[in-house]
Protein backbone atom coordinates (compact mmCIF):
# COMPACT_ATOMS: atom_id res chain seq x y z
CA UNK A 1 0.00 0.00 0.00
CA UNK A 2 1.69 3.28 -1.04
CA UNK A 3 1.99 6.41 1.86
CA UNK A 4 -0.68 8.87 1.75
CA UNK A 5 0.59 12.33 0.20
CA UNK A 6 0.67 14.75 2.63
CA UNK A 7 -2.17 17.56 2.39
CA UNK A 8 -1.07 21.16 1.41
CA UNK A 9 -1.51 22.94 5.06
CA UNK A 10 -5.01 25.00 4.61
CA UNK A 11 -5.72 23.07 1.31
CA UNK A 12 -9.60 22.29 1.25
CA UNK A 13 -10.36 18.81 0.20
CA UNK A 14 -13.01 17.04 -1.80
CA UNK A 15 -16.10 18.36 -3.62
CA UNK A 16 -17.32 21.49 -1.61
CA UNK A 17 -20.57 21.35 -2.86
CA UNK A 18 -23.09 20.54 0.03
CA UNK A 19 -20.70 19.20 1.91
CA UNK A 20 -19.94 20.67 6.03
CA UNK A 21 -16.21 22.00 6.61
CA UNK A 22 -14.00 20.09 8.78
CA UNK A 23 -11.02 21.60 9.93
CA UNK A 24 -8.08 18.90 11.45
CA UNK A 25 -4.84 20.60 13.47
CA UNK A 26 -2.04 17.85 14.14
CA UNK A 27 1.58 18.71 13.90
CA UNK A 28 2.33 16.19 12.31
CA UNK A 29 1.57 15.74 8.36
CA UNK A 30 0.82 12.11 8.05
CA UNK A 31 -1.64 12.02 10.63
CA UNK A 32 -3.63 14.64 8.73
CA UNK A 33 -2.74 12.91 5.49
CA UNK A 34 -4.40 9.60 7.16
CA UNK A 35 -7.55 11.51 8.18
CA UNK A 36 -7.84 13.13 4.72
CA UNK A 37 -7.95 9.80 3.04
CA UNK A 38 -10.92 8.55 5.32
CA UNK A 39 -12.62 11.95 6.13
CA UNK A 40 -12.03 14.19 2.20
CA UNK A 41 -14.75 12.04 0.41
CA UNK A 42 -17.48 13.42 3.18
CA UNK A 43 -16.42 16.63 4.26
CA UNK A 44 -14.87 19.45 3.20
CA UNK A 45 -11.36 18.98 4.73
CA UNK A 46 -8.60 21.58 5.56
CA UNK A 47 -5.43 21.28 7.89
CA UNK A 48 -3.10 22.96 9.73
CA UNK A 49 0.08 21.70 11.20
CA UNK A 50 0.06 23.91 14.11
CA UNK A 51 -2.34 25.95 16.61
CA UNK A 52 -0.84 29.68 14.45
CA UNK A 53 -1.44 28.28 11.32
CA UNK A 54 -4.64 27.12 12.02
CA UNK A 55 -5.82 30.16 13.43
CA UNK A 56 -5.05 31.85 9.75
CA UNK A 57 -7.05 29.14 8.55
CA UNK A 58 -10.39 29.99 10.40
CA UNK A 59 -9.77 33.66 10.08
CA UNK A 60 -9.87 33.19 6.49
CA UNK A 61 -12.77 30.12 6.35
CA UNK A 62 -15.79 31.26 7.88
CA UNK A 63 -17.67 28.01 7.23
CA UNK A 64 -15.90 26.05 9.93
CA UNK A 65 -18.45 23.46 10.99
CA UNK A 66 -16.17 21.06 13.23
CA UNK A 67 -12.70 21.17 14.35
CA UNK A 68 -10.45 18.67 15.75
CA UNK A 69 -7.33 19.01 17.23
CA UNK A 70 -4.18 17.40 18.84
CA UNK A 71 -2.90 18.33 22.11
CA UNK A 72 0.31 17.39 22.15
CA UNK A 73 1.72 20.11 19.71
CA UNK A 74 5.06 22.49 20.04
CA UNK A 75 4.28 26.34 20.88
CA UNK A 76 0.91 26.33 21.66
CA UNK A 77 -0.75 22.70 22.82
CA UNK A 78 -4.72 21.71 21.99
CA UNK A 79 -6.47 23.09 24.69
CA UNK A 80 -4.55 26.65 23.86
CA UNK A 81 -5.42 27.20 20.57
CA UNK A 82 -9.40 25.50 21.16
CA UNK A 83 -9.66 28.07 23.45
CA UNK A 84 -8.60 31.02 20.96
CA UNK A 85 -10.39 28.74 18.11
CA UNK A 86 -13.77 29.65 20.13
CA UNK A 87 -13.93 33.14 19.94
CA UNK A 88 -12.90 33.02 16.16
CA UNK A 89 -15.65 30.55 15.67
CA UNK A 90 -17.99 30.55 18.53
CA UNK A 91 -20.04 28.18 16.38
CA UNK A 92 -17.76 25.49 15.50
CA UNK A 93 -18.11 21.94 17.30
CA UNK A 94 -14.38 21.43 19.30
CA UNK A 95 -12.81 18.35 19.75
CA UNK A 96 -9.72 17.08 21.52
CA UNK A 97 -7.48 14.44 20.01
CA UNK A 98 -5.00 13.25 22.16
CA UNK A 99 -1.95 10.24 22.70
CA UNK A 100 -2.08 11.27 26.51
CA UNK A 101 -5.28 11.40 28.11
CA UNK A 102 -4.64 13.39 31.46
CA UNK A 103 -7.28 15.02 33.71
CA UNK A 104 -5.62 18.33 33.84
CA UNK A 105 -5.50 18.58 29.81
CA UNK A 106 -8.95 17.24 29.82
CA UNK A 107 -10.20 20.02 32.42
CA UNK A 108 -8.21 22.78 30.66
CA UNK A 109 -9.76 21.90 27.19
CA UNK A 110 -13.56 21.44 28.47
CA UNK A 111 -13.81 24.83 30.93
CA UNK A 112 -11.23 26.73 28.24
CA UNK A 113 -12.61 25.39 24.63
CA UNK A 114 -15.76 23.85 25.47
CA UNK A 115 -14.95 20.79 23.87
CA UNK A 116 -17.73 18.55 22.49
CA UNK A 117 -15.47 15.64 22.81
CA UNK A 118 -12.06 14.45 24.66
CA UNK A 119 -11.04 11.03 22.55
CA UNK A 120 -7.58 9.08 23.08
CA UNK A 121 -5.45 7.83 20.99
CA UNK A 122 -5.48 5.46 19.06
CA UNK A 123 -8.65 6.13 17.98
CA UNK A 124 -10.66 4.09 15.48
CA UNK A 125 -11.79 5.43 12.28
CA UNK A 126 -15.01 3.86 12.80
CA UNK A 127 -15.32 5.73 15.93
CA UNK A 128 -13.65 8.75 15.16
CA UNK A 129 -16.10 9.12 11.75
CA UNK A 130 -19.34 8.35 14.09
CA UNK A 131 -18.10 11.16 16.54
CA UNK A 132 -17.56 13.73 13.94
CA UNK A 133 -21.02 13.14 12.75
CA UNK A 134 -22.53 13.80 15.78
CA UNK A 135 -20.37 17.15 16.24
CA UNK A 136 -22.08 17.87 12.59
CA UNK A 137 -25.52 17.12 13.86
CA UNK A 138 -24.94 19.29 16.99
CA UNK A 139 -23.65 21.74 15.05
CA UNK A 140 -26.45 21.99 12.73
CA UNK A 141 -28.67 22.12 15.97
CA UNK A 142 -27.26 25.08 17.62
CA UNK A 143 -27.34 27.50 13.92
CA UNK A 144 -30.64 26.40 13.17
CA UNK A 145 -31.47 27.76 17.25
CA UNK A 146 -29.42 30.62 16.26
CA UNK A 147 -30.69 31.47 13.13
CA UNK A 148 -34.87 31.02 14.88
CA UNK A 149 -33.49 32.97 17.31
CA UNK A 150 -32.47 36.09 15.68
CA UNK A 151 -35.42 35.84 12.96
CA UNK A 152 -37.96 35.57 16.35
CA UNK A 153 -36.30 38.06 17.79
CA UNK A 154 -35.61 40.69 15.01
CA UNK A 155 -39.73 39.85 13.84
CA UNK A 156 -40.78 40.45 17.18
CA UNK A 157 -38.89 43.73 17.70
CA UNK A 158 -40.04 45.08 14.24
CA UNK A 159 -43.51 44.66 14.86
CA UNK A 160 -43.04 46.33 18.32
CA UNK A 161 -41.46 48.91 16.64
CA UNK A 162 -44.08 49.40 13.83
CA UNK A 163 -46.94 49.59 16.60
CA UNK A 164 -45.28 52.32 18.57
CA UNK A 165 -44.29 54.19 15.16
CA UNK A 166 -47.92 54.81 15.39
CA UNK A 167 -47.87 57.27 18.38
CA UNK A 168 -44.27 58.99 18.16
CA UNK A 169 -43.76 58.43 14.05
CA UNK A 170 -41.03 61.09 14.59
CA UNK A 171 -38.77 59.58 16.95
CA UNK A 172 -39.15 55.84 15.33
CA UNK A 173 -38.74 57.42 11.71
CA UNK A 174 -34.86 58.55 12.90
CA UNK A 175 -34.50 54.96 14.32
CA UNK A 176 -35.20 53.60 11.13
CA UNK A 177 -32.37 55.99 9.41
CA UNK A 178 -30.29 55.24 12.00
CA UNK A 179 -31.04 51.62 11.71
CA UNK A 180 -30.70 52.22 8.01
CA UNK A 181 -26.71 53.31 8.66
CA UNK A 182 -26.15 50.86 11.23
CA UNK A 183 -27.04 47.77 9.05
CA UNK A 184 -24.84 49.16 6.20
CA UNK A 185 -22.12 49.49 8.29
CA UNK A 186 -22.22 46.24 10.04
CA UNK A 187 -22.71 44.37 6.72
CA UNK A 188 -19.42 46.38 5.41
CA UNK A 189 -17.42 45.96 7.88
CA UNK A 190 -18.37 42.07 8.09
CA UNK A 191 -19.38 42.30 11.63
CA UNK A 192 -20.45 38.68 13.40
CA UNK A 193 -24.22 38.51 13.92
CA UNK A 194 -25.15 42.31 12.30
CA UNK A 195 -28.53 41.58 13.50
CA UNK A 196 -27.41 42.40 16.93
CA UNK A 197 -26.45 45.99 16.03
CA UNK A 198 -29.59 46.31 13.83
CA UNK A 199 -32.22 45.55 16.40
CA UNK A 200 -30.08 47.86 19.35
CA UNK A 201 -30.01 50.67 16.61
CA UNK A 202 -33.57 50.21 16.53
CA UNK A 203 -34.49 50.18 19.91
CA UNK A 204 -31.94 52.89 20.86
CA UNK A 205 -34.52 55.22 20.39
CA UNK A 206 -36.97 53.09 22.24
CA UNK A 207 -36.34 55.57 25.76
CA UNK A 208 -37.85 59.08 23.40
CA UNK A 209 -41.49 57.78 24.16
CA UNK A 210 -40.62 59.49 27.57
CA UNK A 211 -39.82 62.99 26.14
CA UNK A 212 -42.49 65.70 25.34
CA UNK A 213 -43.34 66.35 22.39
CA UNK A 214 -42.10 69.16 22.19
CA UNK A 215 -38.47 68.55 23.04
CA UNK A 216 -38.94 65.73 20.30
CA UNK A 217 -39.73 68.23 17.74
CA UNK A 218 -36.77 70.07 19.06
CA UNK A 219 -34.37 67.67 18.68
CA UNK A 220 -35.86 67.20 15.19
CA UNK A 221 -35.43 70.46 13.80
CA UNK A 222 -32.01 71.27 15.42
CA UNK A 223 -33.02 73.52 18.13
CA UNK A 224 -31.72 74.43 21.76
CA UNK A 225 -33.15 72.38 24.00
CA UNK A 226 -32.91 73.81 27.74
CA UNK A 227 -30.90 72.34 30.36
CA UNK A 228 -33.84 70.00 31.85
CA UNK A 229 -34.84 69.15 28.45
CA UNK A 230 -31.13 67.70 27.55
CA UNK A 231 -30.87 66.43 30.94
CA UNK A 232 -33.90 63.91 29.66
CA UNK A 233 -32.41 63.34 26.38
CA UNK A 234 -29.40 62.14 27.73
CA UNK A 235 -31.24 59.57 29.88
CA UNK A 236 -32.80 57.72 26.80
CA UNK A 237 -30.41 55.30 26.27
CA UNK A 238 -30.91 54.16 29.93
CA UNK A 239 -34.63 54.56 29.59
CA UNK A 240 -33.73 51.98 25.99
CA UNK A 241 -31.82 49.98 27.95
CA UNK A 242 -34.09 49.19 30.61
CA UNK A 243 -36.93 48.87 28.84
CA UNK A 244 -35.41 45.76 26.97
CA UNK A 245 -33.48 44.35 29.90
CA UNK A 246 -36.00 41.45 30.66
CA UNK A 247 -36.12 40.03 26.92
CA UNK A 248 -33.71 37.02 27.13
CA UNK A 249 -31.25 36.79 24.42
CA UNK A 250 -30.82 40.52 23.80
CA UNK A 251 -27.24 40.63 26.11
CA UNK A 252 -24.84 42.04 23.54
CA UNK A 253 -27.51 44.35 22.54
CA UNK A 254 -28.45 45.49 26.07
CA UNK A 255 -24.70 45.95 26.36
CA UNK A 256 -24.16 48.25 23.66
CA UNK A 257 -27.70 50.16 24.55
CA UNK A 258 -25.95 50.97 28.50
CA UNK A 259 -22.67 51.37 26.89
CA UNK A 260 -24.45 54.42 25.04
CA UNK A 261 -25.44 55.55 28.05
CA UNK A 262 -22.52 54.99 29.77
CA UNK A 263 -19.43 54.13 28.31
CA UNK A 264 -17.69 53.64 31.77
CA UNK A 265 -20.52 51.82 33.20
CA UNK A 266 -20.14 48.09 33.93
CA UNK A 267 -21.67 45.72 31.99
CA UNK A 268 -25.73 44.95 32.80
CA UNK A 269 -25.04 40.90 33.14
CA UNK A 270 -22.07 38.51 33.04
CA UNK A 271 -20.37 38.84 29.39
CA UNK A 272 -17.99 36.52 27.17
CA UNK A 273 -15.07 38.10 25.33
CA UNK A 274 -16.55 37.58 22.18
CA UNK A 275 -19.75 39.44 23.83
CA UNK A 276 -17.31 42.36 24.63
CA UNK A 277 -15.96 42.89 21.59
CA UNK A 278 -19.03 42.45 19.82
CA UNK A 279 -20.54 45.10 21.98
CA UNK A 280 -17.59 47.65 21.79
CA UNK A 281 -17.85 47.60 18.04
CA UNK A 282 -21.53 47.90 18.10
CA UNK A 283 -20.94 50.81 19.91
CA UNK A 284 -18.73 52.27 17.69
CA UNK A 285 -20.89 51.69 14.38
CA UNK A 286 -23.84 53.40 16.33
CA UNK A 287 -22.18 56.53 17.44
CA UNK A 288 -21.32 56.78 13.94
CA UNK A 289 -25.09 55.93 12.47
CA UNK A 290 -26.59 58.16 15.17
CA UNK A 291 -23.94 61.21 14.29
CA UNK A 292 -24.66 60.85 10.93
CA UNK A 293 -28.37 60.84 11.15
CA UNK A 294 -28.25 64.21 13.29
CA UNK A 295 -26.13 65.67 10.96
CA UNK A 296 -28.43 64.98 8.03
CA UNK A 297 -31.42 66.00 10.00
CA UNK A 298 -30.38 69.34 10.26
CA UNK A 299 -29.13 69.63 7.15
CA UNK A 300 -25.29 69.90 7.83
CA UNK A 301 -24.76 68.02 4.68
CA UNK A 302 -26.17 67.38 1.28
CA UNK A 303 -23.95 65.38 -0.27
CA UNK A 304 -21.24 63.54 -0.18
CA UNK A 305 -19.51 61.84 2.63
CA UNK A 306 -18.17 63.73 6.19
CA UNK A 307 -15.60 64.68 7.10
CA UNK A 308 -19.00 65.22 9.39
CA UNK A 309 -18.46 62.67 11.71
CA UNK A 310 -15.66 62.44 13.72
CA UNK A 311 -16.78 60.64 17.19
CA UNK A 312 -15.79 63.80 19.36
CA UNK A 313 -13.46 62.85 22.05
CA UNK A 314 -12.98 59.47 21.00
CA UNK A 315 -11.94 59.81 17.16
CA UNK A 316 -13.74 56.47 14.63
CA UNK A 317 -11.01 54.20 13.06
CA UNK A 318 -10.37 54.70 9.82
CA UNK A 319 -11.83 51.39 8.89
CA UNK A 320 -15.05 52.58 10.04
CA UNK A 321 -15.01 56.02 8.43
CA UNK A 322 -14.28 54.21 4.60
CA UNK A 323 -17.50 52.12 5.47
CA UNK A 324 -19.23 55.00 6.03
CA UNK A 325 -18.40 56.36 2.80
CA UNK A 326 -19.04 52.78 1.02
CA UNK A 327 -22.52 52.96 2.69
CA UNK A 328 -23.56 56.56 1.34
CA UNK A 329 -22.01 55.84 -1.68
CA UNK A 330 -24.21 53.00 -2.24
CA UNK A 331 -27.15 54.91 -1.21
CA UNK A 332 -26.60 57.71 -3.74
CA UNK A 333 -26.94 55.04 -6.79
CA UNK A 334 -30.43 54.10 -5.36
CA UNK A 335 -33.73 54.52 -8.09
CA UNK A 336 -35.92 57.19 -6.30
CA UNK A 337 -39.24 58.07 -7.38
CA UNK A 338 -42.35 59.38 -6.65
CA UNK A 339 -45.64 57.82 -6.40
CA UNK A 340 -49.01 57.33 -4.97
CA UNK A 341 -49.71 56.14 -1.99
CA UNK A 342 -51.75 53.18 -3.09
CA UNK A 343 -48.87 52.38 -5.17
CA UNK A 344 -46.45 51.49 -1.78
CA UNK A 345 -44.09 48.52 -1.95
CA UNK A 346 -42.74 46.84 0.56
CA UNK A 347 -39.33 47.56 0.96
CA UNK A 348 -39.18 51.14 -0.55
CA UNK A 349 -37.97 53.90 2.28
CA UNK A 350 -40.14 57.00 2.37
CA UNK A 351 -37.35 60.00 1.31
CA UNK A 352 -39.43 62.44 3.12
CA UNK A 353 -41.54 63.02 5.98
CA UNK A 354 -45.96 62.09 5.02
CA UNK A 355 -48.01 64.60 6.45
CA UNK A 356 -51.60 64.65 6.34
CA UNK A 357 -53.24 67.89 5.00
CA UNK A 358 -53.59 68.85 8.50
CA UNK A 359 -49.94 68.72 9.23
CA UNK A 360 -50.04 65.69 11.32
CA UNK A 361 -46.58 63.55 10.38
CA UNK A 362 -48.03 59.86 9.34
CA UNK A 363 -44.97 58.70 8.77
CA UNK A 364 -41.17 60.06 8.88
CA UNK A 365 -38.66 59.94 6.10
CA UNK A 366 -36.23 57.13 6.52
CA UNK A 367 -39.31 54.56 7.69
CA UNK A 368 -39.14 51.33 5.55
CA UNK A 369 -42.62 50.41 3.77
CA UNK A 370 -43.55 47.17 5.98
CA UNK A 371 -47.17 45.06 4.71
CA UNK A 372 -49.27 47.40 7.33
CA UNK A 373 -47.79 50.17 5.67
CA UNK A 374 -48.76 49.36 2.38
CA UNK A 375 -52.27 48.67 3.86
CA UNK A 376 -52.41 51.95 5.23
CA UNK A 377 -51.69 53.68 2.41
CA UNK A 378 -54.43 51.98 0.38
CA UNK A 379 -56.98 52.91 3.05
CA UNK A 380 -56.27 57.11 3.08
CA UNK A 381 -59.13 58.93 2.30
CA UNK A 382 -58.33 60.60 -0.83
CA UNK A 383 -57.34 63.89 -0.58
CA UNK A 384 -55.87 63.40 3.30
CA UNK A 385 -52.31 63.43 1.91
CA UNK A 386 -51.37 66.35 -0.47
CA UNK A 387 -49.67 65.04 -3.92
CA UNK A 388 -47.42 61.82 -4.42
CA UNK A 389 -44.82 61.04 -1.81
CA UNK A 390 -40.97 60.39 -2.84
CA UNK A 391 -39.47 57.04 -2.19
CA UNK A 392 -35.89 55.64 -2.12
CA UNK A 393 -35.84 52.21 -3.97
CA UNK A 394 -32.88 50.26 -3.01
CA UNK A 395 -30.52 48.19 -5.22
CA UNK A 396 -30.30 44.62 -4.27
CA UNK A 397 -27.99 44.44 -1.42
CA UNK A 398 -28.02 47.75 -0.40
CA UNK A 399 -30.09 49.32 2.77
Amino acid sequence: MSTPAVITEGQRTGDSSGKVTVLCVDDEPQVLAGLSLNLARRYNLLTATSGFAAIKVLQANTDVAVIISDMRMPVMDGATFLKRARELAPDAVRMLLTGQADVDSAISAVNEGQVFRFLTKPCSMVRLLSIIQAAVDHHRLVTAEKVLLEQTLRGSITALMDVLSLTNPVSFGRAARIKAYASGLAHALSMPDPWQVEVAAMLSQLGYISLPHETIEKLERGHALSMEEADMVARVPSVSEQLVAHIPRLEVVRGMLAALADPHRKPPVSLTPVQERQIRRGVQVLRAAMEVETRESQRASESGVPPMVSGGADPYEPELLEALRTVREARLVDDIREIALTDLEVGMIFVDDVRMEGGTLLVARGCEVTPGMVARGRNIRKGSVTGSVRVRVPRRGTR
